[in-house]
């Protein structure tokens, strides 16, 4: 369980835009600067003197991705997303120049990766292990084979498949290296290897799934914060070669306005935070997040010579 306090939050947030701008990223000249850290220092004050957020803290549940996945099965296809927003057209670059094979969706959830490489003419197989998140992946994708598996034991024989897509699910796993060894495994060599994954400066910032569970009680998945050096330690012994890393960012865009007060600007729900207390701090936000890497993507290949099979 975990104990989520929104003036705990928005202190963060002030504190990481005044980091950026201590180290130089805000402001053309230093009376900029100042001006942009003395409006933050005077939202800390007004924050803290802002007796609503006194006792609006939550106590949240944690839970395993596959409970999580389950309750989240309902309305994960919904538009709004913008992590699969920003994620997806990457991938899908990447993906629509690979050679036609048998692909694997590994954690397909509900197959929009199936989908898309059902499309492009490839055999494609999804595992996943919520049933919930398979059943929609049928109805979605009927061309393709999808079986009930773990990451960590995938329903493959070894070299089974051309091509293997992992997409925002590794930060629910809680060591990588048993996980790629299994992508190794069942991916003949020469294949490829696409995963993309939350970036740890988003969840840093709190972006972790939410869901509610049966008894209304907020709860939010398990996540992990990884750094490069942690994906490329788990698979790089295993005989794979690195083509392309991208790790696309917030846009810049405009600063908002400071609305100089926090009277009258609603928390909003438990199941929209923390984004939706950035209302209340909306410039300290915007120079929180902006040109903050949102999604890590890479694209391996295996380079493992067919005498080793």
């Amino acid at each position: 369980m975990n104990y989520e306090h929104p003036l705990a939050y928005l202190l963060g947030v002030e504190g990481l835009a005044l980091l950026r701008a201590y180290a130089g990223e805000f402001g053309k000249d230093p009376d900029e600067t100042r001006a942009f850290v003395e409006a933050r220092i005077a939202e800390v004050r007004r924050l803290l003197a802002d007796g609503s957020l006194a006792g609006a803290a939550v106590e949240v549940d944690s839970v395993g991705h596959a409970d999580g996945y389950k309750i989240w099965s309902k309305t994960y296809d919904e538009p709004g997303n913008g992590l699969i927003d920003t994620e997806e057209p990457l991938v899908r670059e990447i993906l629509s120049g690979l050679p036609k094979g048998i692909a694997l969706d590994a954690a397909c959830g509900t197959g929009r990766y199936a989908e898309f490489l059902a499309a492009q003419g490839h055999q494609v197989i999804g595992v996943d292990g919520t049933p919930e998140m398979l059943a929609r992946a049928r109805q979605r994708v009927p061309t393709a084979e999808f079986l009930d598996g773990d990451l960590h034991r995938l329903p493959l024989g070894d070299n089974a498949v051309d091509l293997v897509v992992c997409a925002l699910a590794l930060t629910h796993v809680a060591d990588l290296a048993p996980v790629m060894a299994e992508f190794a495994r069942v991916l003949r060599p020469g294949g490829h290897l696409v995963l993309s994954d939350c970036h740890q400066e988003l969840i840093l910032r709190g972006a972790i799934p939410n869901v509610v569970g049966g008894d209304g009680r907020p709860a939010r998945l398990s996540a992990h914060r990884r750094l490069a050096s942690d994906y490329l330690n788990a698979i790089l012994p295993l005989g794979f070669r690195l083509l392309r890393c991208e790790e696309p960012r917030w846009p810049r865009g405009e600063p908002p306005q400071d609305p100089g007060s926090t009277e009258g600007i609603p928390l909003g729900p438990w199941q929209g935070w923390p984004w939706s207390l950035g209302a209340l701090a909306p410039v300290a936000a915007w120079a929180t997040n902006v040109d903050t890497p949102i999604a890590v993507i890479w694209h391996f290949r295996s380079d493992r010579p067919a005498a080793e099979l």
